[in-house]
């Protein structure tokens, strides 16, 4: 069955762009030019993925985006024309997965659905990527912290977290090398499976992200802290 991804987007000619793109690698792409008939999708259809742009005539892509994590997990990509970095920063925050800027070549919004359909799935197939002769690590505790990669769970002290998939990801990779440093630049090549460049802010706004929602105090965390210069680790 193909994924089922959700195109927004008021300017008619992105939205089909897009749509064609899509639907020519095989995914059924819901279509809508405005936040109402968003919100009344997401509601009604099992989506696998959103692509989302942010200014729309009547409900802007982060109220979209909000709505989308009070219920579900799957990867929401934020469209937009806007570039300031504070645009960008509040789509993570809000809980978006990745952020492509207007104007942008088709085949990279394709390439990046991909790249966020891949870890959404791996999420719900569980042990997709076994290890010959040796079964893959599916659950960790850690002072309190029990994560498990079958049901894209994490418990903190007994209390469920809702993380989407990439906070899941960034949380699993830095449990997975506990007492190891992992430098921005290895956990974004990682997680996001992209080049690392050296103005790339959305590690850190996502660590940002996760300790917000582990209570984590800013300047003396229990959990992932900051090695200066270096980059995270959870000892």
């Amino acid at each position: 069955m193909s994924e089922k991804i959700l195109v927004v987007d008021d300017e008619k000619e992105i939205a089909d762009l897009i749509e064609v793109y899509l639907k020519n690698d095989g995914y059924t792409v819901y279509k809508c030019y405005n936040g109402t008939e968003a919100l009344d999708c997401i509601g009604k259809i099992e989506l696998d993925l959103a692509v989302l742009d942010i200014m729309l005539p009547d409900i802007d892509g982060f109220h979209i985006c909000q709505k989308i994590r009070e219920k579900f997990f799957y990867p929401v990509i934020m469209l937009t024309a806007k570039v300031e970095d504070g645009d960008k920063i509040m789509g993570l925050t809000i809980g978006a997965d990745d952020y492509i800027t207007k104007p942008f070549n088709p085949l990279e919004v394709l390439a990046r659905v991909k790249t966020q359909l891949r870890r959404y799935t791996k999420y719900n197939v569980g042990k997709e990527n076994l290890r010959e002769g040796a079964a893959e690590q599916t659950e960790m505790n850690i002072m309190g912290l029990h994560i498990s990669k079958d049901n894209h769970k994490c418990l903190l002290n007994g209390k469920n977290l809702v993380l989407t998939p990439t906070e899941f990801d960034i949380l699993w990779y830095l449990c997975s090398r506990r007492g190891s440093v992992v430098s921005s630049e290895e956990l974004f090549e990682s997680v996001w499976g992209e080049k690392y460049l050296d103005n790339n802010n959305t590690v850190m706004t996502h660590i940002a992200r996760l300790r917000e929602k582990m209570s984590e105090p800013a300047r003396r965390p229990k959990y992932i802290k900051t090695i200066w210069g270096v980059g995270y680790t959870i000892e």
